[in-house]
């Protein structure tokens, strides 16, 4: 099994990217808050997995060609999902999701026809497991206060509405792993989260001729779709829009900083190689990095990804292409939408086609 697994820095200058709406108990009662973890450090100002994926779930329907969104299915005010067929949606696929069973009533049968238009029919319950793992985006470093910036609204006739909310400037570091063997590849197990397929699903499968992987009772894509797919993940990556307050506090969220490779195992190699300086600034911890390098080197079975917008940290980028002038790993240093291009084109080599194995 292999997984790519990465670390991204967010350039966050003046930003408020997610919140949580009225903060109670303010002396001014429109206070809209932002999420933050607090320590006896301070603030962590983060933003949430939840709302990282919805960036990259939205960025992927809106800016790449070809991404196959699965519909959105509602029945009243608490019950939404999604198609749950990762077969025909590459979202389905690549994020995972949960569906019930539909209950037949007394006037509706389980049919196609009862179904809404478009809905996959589901005769059992299904989970799927997430091939993309995503952590909490947070702070590289605690803040000792919250800046609150007060607005005002005064085009009317009368009394002015006062309003105010919150915002930060830090760097939000976040981890990210992509289960390859998982991408394309659905589980018709007993199980939860590997019941990726009911009956009705698998049937279709064999219908569009995927690959039974009898010992492991699943069916897989072929293998230039589920690059096709990954491809299309780390495009939207590269591309990446979303956050609150855009209006007022625009802010980039593509990653300004990100290091990657593919990796026998799901566990995080890079989680404490960046870290912050004395002015709270990012900076690589080269010995951690070497230690890495040297330590879980075996694990890694591809070239290291690293991606750096020229401008950003310049004098840590000159000490870290020193440090790799004599690394023991390959390193290829590209702006981070090239260098998720790098990872994909080797994906799609036929030498390497074991990691999706």
């Amino acid at each position: 099994m292999a997984f790519v697994t990465g670390l991204l820095l967010i350039d966050a200058p003046a930003s408020a990217l997610n919140n949580l709406g009225n903060i109670p108990d303010e002396r001014v009662e429109n206070t809209g808050g932002v999420k933050v973890i607090r320590t006896p450090e301070g603030f962590f100002p983060y933003v949430s997995a939840q709302a990282f994926r919805y960036w990259l779930r939205t960025t992927a329907q809106a800016r790449i060609e070809g991404w196959k969104a699965a519909p959105i299915h509602s029945k009243g005010n608490n019950v939404a999902y999604t198609d749950g067929n990762p077969i025909e949606w590459w979202d389905d696929d690549l994020f995972g999701y949960m569906r019930a069973a539909k209950k037949a009533t007394a006037k509706e049968s389980q049919s196609v026809s009862s179904l809404q238009s478009g809905e996959t029919e589901t005769v059992e319950p299904i989970t799927r497991i997430s091939p993309l793992r995503v952590s909490t985006i947070v702070s590289i470093v605690p803040l000792l206060r919250i800046t609150e910036d007060f607005g005002v609204m005064a085009r009317q006739e009368g009394y002015p509405v006062l309003y105010k909310h919150q915002l930060y400037r830090t760097t939000l570091q976040g981890m990210l792993s992509l289960d390859l063997h998982a991408c394309g590849t659905f589980s018709y197990r007993q199980k939860a989260g590997y019941r990726n397929l009911d009956s009705v699903r698998a049937e279709l499968a064999e219908k569009q001729g995927l690959e039974h992987l009898q010992a492991e009772k699943a069916y897989r894509l072929p293998l230039d779709e589920r690059i096709r797919r990954i491809q299309a993940l780390f495009g939207a990556l590269a591309l990446l829009e979303g956050g609150a307050k855009q209006a007022i506090h625009y802010t980039d969220v593509t990653p300004t900083l990100s290091i990657a490779a593919v990796t026998r195992g799901g566990n995080h190699i890079f989680g404490h190689v960046v870290g912050a300086n004395s002015k709270g600034l990012p900076e690589i911890k080269i010995e951690a990095l070497r230690e890495a390098f040297t330590t879980m080197g075996d694990e890694i079975l591809s070239p290291v990804y690293v991606g750096w917008v020229q401008g950003y940290l310049d004098e840590e980028r000159k000490k870290f292409e020193r440090f790799i002038e004599d690394c023991p790993q390959t390193v290829i240093v590209r702006h981070p939408r090239d260098a998720y291009r790098e990872i994909v084109a080797d994906l799609a080599r036929p030498e390497n086609a074991y990691w999706l194995a």
